[in-house]
């Protein structure tokens, strides 16, 4: 694997602001032996910092916004998957308030952040599976909103979670010495790589695939992948921020701000669309709604 990049972190730590960093950092935090532009953001007493301001109110704005998504879902009674498409938002909401700690550079003791990192990266494991599963449920394999339903989706994305969770915190607490970033070899993690870089990843394009088919062969409809589209266009250009415009705006404001405050915005823009996506397809004007085996 040397002479690989696969699972290494150190240019995308260098270049981005990203929760995994802070258990492969020395102190915990954003900045580490990969350089880059350090995010200082605002000035505290005792030498602390506020780091990502931008990215703390957008992370704000992200929960309040996904409660109001909440109580909508709720007054759609008879859509399918209703209980489901709320399971995903309480899912973004943990992520949202993870966010604040891990990306926002929130001052906190370096063993804290490494909690909070371990259930942020944790919840992007289980949430991108329920919102892969939410894709399932419009198939109404099994009906929505029944204890079965719900409770697979829980256990397998608490699965997810607990793995990813011991993983991201073994790397930060060194309890195996397993995961022990090392600075010489480019902060190899193979199984964070997988688990943060590539496995949410899968998810969310399994997720467009299964939903564009059921819009497209079951529905027979073209209007929600209009919303459908929009939403995979605002989440890639959150990524398009984080990932390759990031040191350019942090090195432009002298590390005020980075690409972090850009991809939390366009990914809660994202997670709105997905959810006016699910409400277009659960409305009742649908011809296929009078169907007794059909898509309600």
């Amino acid at each position: 694997m040397g002479s690989t990049n696969f699972g290494n972190f150190d240019a995308f730590c260098r270049d981005s602001t990203l929760p995994v960093c802070n258990v492969l950092s020395e102190n915990h935090n954003q900045t580490g032996g990969w350089g880059g532009c350090e995010l200082r953001g605002i000035s505290l007493s005792g030498g602390r910092y506020l780091g990502n301001l931008g990215s703390i109110l957008i992370c704000g704005l992200a929960i309040a916004v996904s409660l109001l998504l909440l109580l909508r879902s709720e007054r759609k009674k008879a859509a399918v998957g209703r209980r489901e498409i709320q399971l995903f938002l309480l899912g973004f909401i943990i992520i949202e308030i993870c966010e604040i700690f891990t990306v926002g550079e929130f001052p906190l003791g370096g063993g804290v952040r490494v909690a909070f990192t371990g259930i942020h990266l944790g919840m992007i494991i289980a949430t991108t599976w329920i919102l892969l599963l939410n894709a399932v449920v419009g198939y109404q394999i099994l009906d929505d909103g029944t204890p079965l339903s719900l409770g697979l989706m829980m256990i397998s994305g608490a699965v997810l979670f607990i793995g990813t969770g011991y993983i991201t915190l073994d790397t930060g607490y060194h309890w195996t010495n397993e995961f022990v970033p090392d600075p010489n070899n480019h902060y190899r993690n193979i199984a964070l790589y997988v688990l943060y870089q590539l496995v949410p990843l899968i998810f969310l394009v399994a997720f467009f695939v299964l939903e564009s088919v059921l819009v497209l062969r079951v529905l027979g409809e073209i209007r929600p992948m209009i919303y459908l589209s929009s939403a995979a266009l605002l989440f890639a250009i959150g990524q398009i921020f984080n990932y390759v415009i990031s040191p350019y705006i942090c090195d432009g404001t002298t590390g005020k701000i980075d690409g972090a405050l850009f991809e939390t915005f366009f990914t809660l823009l994202s997670v709105v669309m997905i959810w006016v996506f699910w409400s277009s397809i659960t409305e009742d004007d649908w011809p296929i709604a009078s169907q007794p085996a059909g898509y309600p």
